[in-house]
């Protein structure tokens, strides 16, 4: 335990180095500073904590239902939401579903029990990640009731390694394990744990909350017209040079183009590759001609309900370390394709095996998977519910997570 507490000394020095030059690593060393004594202000001695903790904004979604339906259910207590990461910190520092919102302490034996002298949780539950072993131990020494929710196992992970006994041990402070998939129960029971719940993941609920709330967004209904719609979602380099190449082969649809970030030198060549035309979102909010066939969506926050106004859409990330998130999609019922690197999740693996969804590796595969969508209104329809059941079908693991923890 002594090296792992050396790792996170150094973790945190090295953060503190780096903050006066590197802006994340400024917000995370900026954000920790004066910690407790915010929250021993915020937080009051008599109140009833659940504590919820995400890594970043990808586990806040899925943890974001869990926390609504707490809210909703049991308003008695108070909601405190912890992140790890200053992506997830910053972005959603005023979110109204928490009572309190906080950086995690770094894990570091003292820094563990002040947060925890401070917070005194009934309830503390853990969305997907973050194994922090300090705080798993004492945790588990003051018997508080402790959760994880939409984990996944694999058979490579630490837990399974012959070093990773500490990790197998912090297992041992979860009342109960919920985790995605049967597989992941099974790997767990070799462990010796049947304290596991199959329930599912949360983002299936998300996206359909998303879905339900999606806005009427002017400019894209105005742009899209009378055409069919094609939405490429946070799209890196490598996904615009096909993309492009599929909007100037198919110059009778219209595409949509939100970039994962707002690179203007990626947004220049868009502009200068397209033959029939490209215009960002903000210019036409500015009032630019949207007479052009790609509108390119260099504003955060629009994108899940741009899906609603599309027939296709192609998920980004594929040609590096991994798409983003399909199930935005799929849930509006969209056929989609994204590039390789989608094995590490179950989604994509799974709508591929249903049909609703292809892998590509170049332009020529992105094309043959599309051509025939768009000639074959039969074969869309049936790719198309394809999605849709597949996300429809995996809801509630939300409920089975909030009804198993309090009642």
């Amino acid at each position: 335990m002594w090296l792992y507490n050396i790792g996170i000394y150094l973790y945190q020095a090295v953060i503190g180095l780096l903050s006066p030059w590197q802006a994340k690593a400024r917000m995370w060393h900026e954000g920790r500073k004066g910690l407790f004594e915010r929250m021993t202000q915020a937080i009051g001695t008599e109140d009833r904590v659940v504590w919820v903790h995400a890594a970043s904004l990808g586990e806040f979604e899925q943890g974001r239902p869990i926390i609504e339906q707490i809210r909703r259910d049991y308003p008695h207590y108070k909601i405190l939401l912890t992140f790890f990461s200053p992506s997830g910190y910053e972005i959603r520092k005023n979110y109204e579903g928490a009572d309190y919102i906080f950086y995690l302490p770094a894990d570091l034996p003292g820094n563990v029990r002040r947060f925890l002298d401070i917070v005194k949780p009934e309830a503390a539950i853990f969305v997907k990640y973050e194994f922090w072993l300090n705080m798993l131990a004492e945790l588990r020494r003051r018997e508080v009731k402790t959760y994880i929710v939409s984990a996944i196992f694999r058979p490579d992970s630490i837990f399974f390694k012959g070093y990773g006994y500490m990790w197998r041990e912090a297992l041992e402070t979860f009342d109960t394990i919920f985790v995605q998939d049967e597989g992941s129960k099974q790997l767990l029971a070799q462990l010796g744990y049947d304290n596991v719940v199959v329930a599912g993941d949360t983002r299936f609920d998300r996206v359909a909350q998303i879905a339900a709330a999606a806005k009427r967004i002017d400019i894209v209904e105005k742009f899209k017209g009378e055409s069919q719609l094609f939405v490429a979602g946070s799209t890196w380099g490598p996904d615009e040079e096909i993309i492009v190449r599929l909007a100037n082969d198919n110059p009778h649809i219209k595409f949509v183009v939100a970039p994962h970030e707002m690179d203007n030198r990626r947004i220049a060549l868009l502009e200068a590759t397209v033959k029939g035309g490209t215009v960002r979102y903000t210019a036409v909010a500015e009032g630019a001609s949207s007479e052009c066939q790609v509108l390119v969506l260099d504003t955060m926050g629009m994108l899940s309900s741009v899906y609603g106004y599309a027939t296709w859409a192609y998920i980004g990330g594929g040609f590096g370390v991994g798409i983003h998130n399909t199930l935005e999609a799929a849930t509006f019922g969209l056929p989609i394709a994204f590039g390789p690197n989608y094995h590490k999740f179950k989604e994509a693996r799974d709508m591929i095996s249903l049909g609703a969804a292809t892998s590509v590796g170049s332009y020529e595969e992105l094309a043959a998977w599309f051509v025939p969508l768009r000639d074959d209104a039969d074969y869309l329809a049936a790719t198309a519910r394809a999605a849709k059941e597949y996300t429809s079908k995996h809801q509630g693991a939300t409920s089975i997570i909030v009804n198993t923890i309090f009642e």
